[in-house]
């Protein structure tokens, strides 16, 4: 099945998930008019920065000056999707992890620790992420579809945040290796050289929770997306954090 360039959706008879979008035109409901139920997957970047934390489904959504146009549009997205069907579900995850991420997050980490690099960690290491893995969020699509549940948009994600420093050593030991660190204080701007902004924000997931109590534990997804990614390293969009440490920092 086609798609335009920039979109990703796919059509299960008259089901329409759609994983991965950048702006309300790749919305594929006019494509696909005959349809039943319409998933998408959005973002938590449609939530301030400023707004209080944690946020929750009806936190008012605006420009959040770490996403900037990825979040707006998305923002975009939302709203055409539900003015078209009010019924569509919308489900906003934190940062997603897992086999077939395409994106250099866990990734970059597990190139560190297959190459025994150390591993240049912003300030103290203390601040918070929050993940969700892949089959988690197909496992709470399955759910939507069985269960129906009047409320259409959820926040979706692990109940719990971890900090950079206790990830990071996740993803050495399941690369089967042990991390030396080396804490960075300075002036520079931490996505040249890390794979996260300088930004902690925490979802609350409750209402997921009420309906899947369940969640695959971080250990367990990082070690399974590590397996896949020995096998697929092709597949991820690197980017240049490695050039950046060697020209700019200290060598550990």
């Amino acid at each position: 099945m086609d798609f335009p360039s920039g979109t990703a959706g796919y059509v299960y008879g008259k089901l329409v998930i759609q994983p991965s979008i950048y702006h309300r035109d790749h919305l594929i409901f006019h494509r696909h008019g005959n349809y039943k139920d319409y998933i998408l997957v959005s973002s938590s970047a449609v939530y301030p920065e400023y707004a209080t934390q944690p946020f929750n489904e009806s936190t008012v959504l605006g420009e959040n000056k770490y996403w900037g146009k990825y979040g707006t549009d998305k923002i975009d997205a939302e709203k055409a999707l539900l003015r078209r069907s009010p019924n569509a579900y919308i489900l906003r995850p934190p940062y997603l992890y897992g086999q077939m991420n395409n994106v250099y997050r866990e990734a970059f980490v597990f190139d560190c620790a297959l190459q025994d690099k150390c591993f240049y960690l912003p300030k103290d290491g203390e601040m918070k992420l929050q993940f969700f893995h892949v089959e988690d969020l197909c496992r709470f699509i399955d759910v939507l579809l069985d269960k129906r549940p009047q409320q259409h948009i959820y926040n979706v994600g692990n109940s719990e945040g971890i900090s950079i420093r206790k990830w990071v050593e996740m993803c050495y030991q399941v690369a089967g290796k042990e991390v030396r660190f080396k804490n960075v204080y300075d002036d520079i701007e931490q996505r040249k050289y890390f794979c996260f902004y300088d930004y902690e924000y925490y979802l609350d997931v409750s209402k997921q929770h009420e309906l899947m109590a369940d969640e695959k534990s971080l250990l367990e997804g990082l070690r399974e997306a590590f397996v896949w990614y020995k096998d697929n390293s092709d597949k991820v969009n690197k980017k240049p954090y490695f050039e950046f440490i060697d020209d700019t920092l200290l060598s550990c």
